[in-house]
Parts: structure tokens; C-alpha cells; sequence
């Protein structure tokens, strides 16, 4: 189904000439920049097309509970849905709260879905349902300081060999200075301890048989290394550190290396936010002992309201804000990331982000995992759950034994929403 997909196109392209009479659409967007800044194309969209658009706004709880409301109630005034993949995809698509894009992705070939690399449209696929377009894909990476690097000779870390190497010679902590900084809260460090597990060869579950591989020596051994690097060169009071804070103790010149996601580089490149903005450098995931691969995820997606009496209209819409020419307005003049593949291989689309960035989010791509967490439906369980394993690993305590308990629960996840 994926290389199927990789060479999709879209179809309906629709003018103002395609609608008689007065059309309006209701649009419920989170907020993010990406949203913001397809807002101000809004008035370009109803002139071209004479669709009025009723847009609406939400912080990310918000529209997880406005979601929620709407579409249980019945959800027939919702025409086009704005919905993070890892978290409420499987939802949407199981309850049928989001139209399948299929139909209107199959022949259109101006629009071009091959643009978006496999693993972007894979993390908007559930089962043969492609429930979203991706607007905004982001990728783990690795920060690390450039004046630090050059003083010591050292290049990025290419493998986690040698992120452990020059973790451990860089690490100073009678200074308070720090060799790597990532995430030890149990449940938001899930989605970096992905990279490991990956790099290790492993997975979450095995998808053929749904059988939990949290206790296989593969994901032991990710589940030690994460720990290892932690305990060893990270930062005090880790274990309460989700991104704001992991970030926080980067920004202010503590540390040598900060792995976390690539749509992280604004605020650490401000300085405003950042003590060190002049002197970051980013670099590729390192590989790890059997494979090269990290999350490479859609963060965020737009839909069609799956009750929605107007789908066309609201094809029309998402069409529209995500087709080559309005991506690359979005990203080359509003310096807004998105996730056509195109415009970081275009000068034009680049040219107001640093080149290091663009160079990494383009590598990186071919080496994307479309999910940085378990695929279920409880996922904020499984997040706690599988977390309990790393956080025991970093606290230097016996994570195997943890790993036992945890699969067992974990499998139990599984069995339940595979009935």
C-alpha cells in the first residue's frame, strides 16, 4: 500500500466557476503556524474560489475536546478538521469522523501527492484509510554546539557510538555542563527513546503478529543505552524533564549536544530564548548498531468532516492551502516548515532557514519512521507504561524486571483494541 501511495496524485481542482451560489465551509484548525499562516491566504481562497470559509481556532486541548463534542454529537457541520495523527488518527478514522482522501487523491497529477515523502502519507493512513493530508512533519535530529566542536576537533555524531564518545568527553558536571540533553519525563521521553529502539532494530510491537517486543534484547538494549547516556551525561533532575525544560538547560549554554525534534530550531536559534542562537548547529539522527532509522512523523493533518454535506467544497479547501504554489509561499516567503518534499529541494523554498536545517530535514527523510510512539488508541497508557522501563533504566535500576512487567501490560493494550 506504501509505494502505492508514493505515487498518487490528487484530483479535483476546483474554481470559482465550479460553484453556483453561496457555498460556506466550517473549519476547525488547532493553533500553530502552519494555521496561522494559511489564515491570511483565506481571503485569496474565497475570491478564487467563492467558498466562504467559517474558520475556527484552538490551543491543542481545545480542539481535542471540541473534536470530541462535535463529532459525537453527530458532527454534520464540520467540513474540514485540522487533527494530530498520533494521537487522534485512529480515532477519527475508526469512528468515522473523517472522510477517506482516496477518492480525491488518485488522479491528480498537478497536485502530485509523491511530493510528500512515504513516511508523511503513511502516518495519515489507518488501515486503507488516508484520513489526512500532512501540513506539518518534523523530524528527531541532533543540536549540538558548533564552538565546542570545532575547539575539540570533533564532528556531529554519526552513530550512537560516537554520540556516546563525545557525550562522555564533553561532559563536565563540576561546571554544570552537560554532554546530552534529551527528555527523561516517563512519558514524553517516548518519542526519543523511539530512535533508539529503532536504531537497535526493534519496535514497539511486532505488526504482523501484535505481539509486544518491549521485553526482546533489542529493545533491552535501546531501553540501557538511553539510560546509560542520561545517567551519565545528562543533566541534574532529568527525570522531570520533558522538552521545555530539556531545551531550557541547552539554551542556556549547559550542554554539548540536545536531541529532540526539528521544529525545535526556532527557539533555540532566537536570542531571545537562547544564550547560545549564534553557535547551534544541527545534524541527522545518528545510526544506530543495525539501523538507520528515527521518526520522521506528520505532527499534524487536515481532513474532511466525515458527516460533512459538503466534501467537495472542503476538498476544494485543503487542496487548495497544501497544493506546490501555496506550499511554497507558506514556507519560502512566510519561513513557515511544511511537509511537501519539494520545497527543500528548491533554493527558493530554503532561503529563510538556516542551511544545516534544510540539509538535515532533506536527508532525513529517506531514513523516516511515520510514528515516534505506539500506534493504539491509548496511547497516553502505553506512553506511560513503556516510560516506566526508561525511567527505571536511567535511575540505574533494573529495567529488565520493569521490562517484564511492562510488556505484559502493554500486550494487554494490544489484545484489547485488536479484538
Amino acid at each position: 500500500m506504501k509505494k502505492a501511495f508514493a505515487t498518487l496524485s490528487l484530483i479535483l481542482c476546483l474554481t470559482a466557476s465550479a460553484w453556483s451560489g453561496q457555498t460556506t465551509i466550517r473549519v476547525l484548525m488547532g493553533n500553530a503556524p502552519w494555521t496561522d499562516a494559511a489564515e491570511t491566504l483565506i481571503p485569496q481562497f474565497e475570491k478564487e474560489t467563492g467558498i466562504k470559509v467559517d474558520y475556527e481556532k484552538y490551543g491543542e486541548d481545545q480542539l481535542s475536546q471540541k473534536i470530541a463534542v462535535e463529532f459525537a454529537s453527530g458532527g454534520g457541520d464540520v467540513d474540514v478538521v485540522n487533527f494530530r495523527m498520533m494521537r487522534e488518527g485512529k480515532m477519527m478514522a475508526r469512528n468515522g469522523w473523517v472522510a477517506d482522501l482516496i477518492p480525491y487523491v488518485k488522479d491528480d497529477k498537478e497536485y502530485d501527492i509523491g511530493d510528500y515523502s512515504p513516511a508523511a502519507i503513511e502516518a495519515c493512513m489507518v488501515g486503507d484509510i488516508l484520513t489526512a493530508i500532512p501540513t506539518v512533519s518534523e523530524t528527531l535530529v541532533v543540536y549540538y554546539r558548533k564552538d565546542i566542536f570545532a575547539k575539540h576537533g570533533l564532528n556531529p555524531p554519526a552513530t550512537f557510538a560516537e554520540l556516546e564518545e563525545v557525550a562522555k568527553k564533553l561532559t563536565d558536571r563540576k561546571n554544570e555542563f552537560y554532554g546530552f540533553i534529551s527528555r527523561g519525563q516517563r512519558s514524553p521521553l517516548i518519542t526519543q527513546l523511539a530512535g533508539y529502539v529503532y536504531g537497535f532494530g526493534s519496535d514497539w510491537y511486532d505488526r504482523a503478529t501484535n505481539k509486544s517486543l518491549v521485553n526482546t534484547p533489542e529493545f533491552l538494549e535501546a531501553v540501557d543505552f538511553y539510560g546509560r547516556m542520561l545517567r551519565n551525561y545528562g543533566p541534574e533532575g532529568v527525570l522531570n524533564m520533558s522538552w521545555p525544560q530539556a531545551i531550557a538547560v541547552f539554551a542556556q549554554g549547559k550542554g554539548a549536544i540536545y536531541s529532540d525534534f526539528s521544529s525545535q530550531y526556532r527557539q533555540l536559534l532566537d536570542p531571545r530564548s537562547s544564550t547560545v542562537a549564534d553557535v547551534t548547529g544541527i545534524a541527522m539522527f545518528p545510526a544506530g548498531p543495525r539501523a538507520h532509522k528515527f521518526p520522521f512523523t506528520t505532527g499534524w493533518g487536515i481532513g474532511i468532516g466525515g458527516k460533512s454535506t459538503k466534501k467537495d467544497a472542503a476538498w476544494a479547501f485543503i487542496r487548495w492551502m497544501t497544493d506546490k504554489q501555496r506550499t511554497m509561499h507558506l514556507q519560502g516567503e512566510l519561513a513557515v516548515p511544511c511537509s511537501r518534499g519539494s520545497v527543500y529541494n528548491d533554493p527558493e523554498g530554503v532561503k529563510n532557514f538556516p542551511e544545516d536545517w534544510a540539509k538535515t530535514i532533506r536527508d532525513s527523510m529517506a531514513h523516516g519512521v511515520f510514528y515516534d510512539r505506539p500506534t493504539v488508541t491509548a496511547v497516553g497508557e502505553a506512553r506511560d507504561i513503556i516510560g516506566e522501563v526508561a525511567v527505571t533504566s536511567i535511575m540505574g535500576g533494573d529495567y529488565a524486571r520493569s521490562a517484564r512487567e511492562a510488556d505484559a501490560k502493554f500486550q494487554a493494550i494490544l489484545d484489547r483494541e485488536n479484538k
